[in-house]
C-alpha cells in the first residue's frame, strides 16, 4: 500500500480511474447522436484524450456526441486541467523543498495520514483561479458569438462556455468541425482565446508568486522569471517563424491581409504549444512550420499547468547549462541565482526521456502505418506533448496505432511529473562516493 500512496503514482492511478469512468460514460447510448453507444475504443481515446486536456480526436466532437457526451467531455478536461494543476502544484513544491508540504508528504507515505490544510488551501486557490478566467473568457465568447453571430442566447452560451474551459485547461476540443477556421480573421473570439490559453498554461506557482508581488518583479521567484521569459521568447518567436514559412502559403496565411496574417500567426504560435487548436488548415503548413511545431508541441508550457511538453522551465535550465559549459563557468545562473546541481539532472532526465518516448512511438507508429513520416512525427509529438493539433490522420489511423496515441497522451500528461517528483521523492544520501574520472566527451 505504501508504494500504491507514493504521491506521484497517486497521480498518476488518479488520472487512470478518471479514464476508466469516462469512457463507460462515453460508451451510454446518452452520450452519443447515433442508435447505439459509442464502440469502445472511441468512447476510451476520447476520454484519455479529454482526461489527458490533450484535444485529439477520431470523431467530430460536435455531431457525434450529443449534448450530454459534450458536457461529460467538458467535465473531463476540467476535471484533468484542475486535478493536474492541483496535482503538480503539490508536487512542484515538495521538488523544490517546501518544509512543512515536504514533511506532510512524507508522512503520508509512511503513515497514510495526510493533513488536508495544504492540500485544501493550495486546491481552493486553483480552483478560484480556474473559474474567475474561464467564467470571464465565456462571457466575452457568448457576447461576440450572439451579437457578432447572430447566434441564439443558448447556442452562444454553451459554445462560449465550452470554447473557454477548452481554452484555460489547453484542452484543444471544439464542437466545430474545422476548430477555430470559421474566426480565423476575428480578434474578438481568438484574442480572448490566446490569453486564456496562455494564464493557463503559465502554471499556477507564476500566478501564485506575481498575484503576490506583481508591482515586485525583482522579487519573483526564480520559476517564475524563467518561464516567463521562456514563454515571452517562444510565442514572439514562434510568431515571427511562423509569418516567415507561411507568408507566402496560399493554403493558410497567403491570401490574407496583413493583420489577419500576424492574428493568424500569433494564434498559431500560442495554440501550437498544447492549446490544439488551429485556425489554419494544419495539413497545408510548409514543411518548416511543421518541424517548429514540433518542437513547440515537445516543449509546451509551464509547470503547475494545464499545459503538457517537457515545460518551458525545464528546456529553459538545460539552454542555461549549455551556455555555461560553453562559456566556460563552473556554475548555472540566471537572473542573479545559481541553479542548482539536481535541478539540472532532472531538467536533463525530463528531457532525455521524453525525447526516447516520441522517438520510440515514432518508430512503432511507422511500422503500422503507410502515412508520411513528417506526418508521424507530427501526431505523435503532438499526443505526447498535449498540443492536440493534427494534420488529419488521427481518426485514419489504425486500431493499434490509434491505442499507442492515447498511451503517448497518458505518458505525456502524467510521466514528467511522476517522474519528475519519484527523482526527488525516491532521493536518499549515499553514505559514500566513488572516486572521481572525467571520461573524454565529446
Amino acid at each position: 500500500m505504501r508504494t500504491v500512496l507514493h504521491p506521484a503514482r497517486a497521480v498518476a492511478l488518479g488520472f487512470l480511474a478518471a479514464i476508466v469512468v469516462g469512457t463507460l460514460l462515453l460508451m451510454l447510448p446518452a452520450a452519443r447522436t447515433g442508435p447505439d453507444g459509442a464502440p469502445v475504443l472511441v468512447a476510451f481515446f476520447t476520454a484519455v484524450s479529454a482526461v489527458c486536456v490533450n484535444g485529439l480526436a477520431v470523431v467530430d466532437t460536435g455531431t457525434y456526441w450529443s449534448g450530454f457526451g459534450q458536457g461529460m467531455i467538458m467535465f473531463m478536461f476540467q476535471c484533468g486541467g484542475f486535478g493536474m494543476m492541483t496535482a503538480a502544484t503539490l508536487l512542484g513544491l515538495l521538488v523544490n523543498g517546501s518544509p512543512r508540504l515536504r514533511t506532510k508528504l512524507m508522512t503520508h507515505m509512511e503513515t497514510r495520514t495526510l493533513g488536508l490544510g495544504d492540500v485544501a488551501a493550495v486546491a481552493r486557490l486553483v480552483l478560484v483561479v480556474t473559474f474567475a478566467a474561464e467564467l470571464i473568457i465565456a462571457a466575452v465568447l457568448t457576447l461576440r458569438l450572439r451579437y457578432g453571430y447572430d447566434l441564439p442566447w443558448g447556442e452562444a452560451a454553451w459554445s462560449g462556455s465550452f470554447h473557454a474551459v477548452a481554452a484555460f485547461t489547453n484542452a484543444g476540443f471544439s464542437i466545430h468541425p474545422d476548430s477555430m477556421m470559421r474566426y480565423a480573421g476575428d480578434a474578438l473570439v481568438l484574442l480572448p482565446m490566446m490569453l486564456a490559453i496562455v494564464v493557463g498554461g503559465v502554471g499556477f506557482p507564476v500566478l501564485h508568486d506575481l498575484r503576490n508581488r506583481w508591482r515586485d518583479p525583482r522579487h519573483w521567484s526564480l520559476h517564475t522569471k524563467l518561464t516567463l521569459a521562456g514563454t515571452a521568447l517562444l510565442l514572439g518567436g514562434g510568431t515571427v517563424a511562423l509569418l516567415l514559412t507561411e507568408w507566402h502559403n496560399a493554403r493558410t496565411l497567403g491570401g490574407l491581409p496583413l493583420p489577419d496574417k500576424l492574428l493568424g500567426a500569433s494564434f498559431m504560435s500560442v495554440a501550437a504549444r498544447t492549446a490544439g487548436f488551429n485556425a489554419v488548415d494544419i495539413g497545408a503548413l510548409t514543411q518548416e512550420s511543421l518541424a517548429l511545431h514540433y518542437f513547440l508541441m515537445f516543449i509546451g508550457g509551464g509547470s503547475a499547468s494545464t499545459a503538457g511538453g517537457v515545460k518551458v522551465a525545464t528546456v529553459a535550465i538545460l539552454v542555461l547549462l549549455v551556455l555555461a559549459e560553453v562559456r566556460g563557468h563552473a556554475d548555472t545562473e540566471a537572473f542573479g541565482r545559481r541553479i542548482g546541481a539536481s535541478a539540472q539532472r532532472q531538467a536533463i532526465t525530463v528531457v532525455v526521456l521524453g525525447s526516447a518516448v516520441v522517438v520510440a512511438g515514432t518508430m512503432v507508429l511507422l511500422t503500422v502505418t503507410d502515412f508520411p513520416t513528417d506526418h508521424i512525427i507530427f501526431e505523435v509529438t503532438s499526443a505526447f506533448g498535449g498540443a492536440g493539433l493534427s494534420t488529419g490522420i488521427t481518426a485514419q489511423l489504425p486500431p493499434s496505432g490509434q491505442l499507442l496515441l492515447t498511451l503517448l497522451m497518458y505518458l505525456g500528461r502524467v510521466g514528467t511529473i511522476t517522474l519528475a517528483a519519484s527523482l526527488v521523492l525516491g532521493g536518499r544520501r549515499m553514505p559514500y562516493r566513488y572516486a572521481e574520472e572525467h571520461p573524454i566527451v565529446g
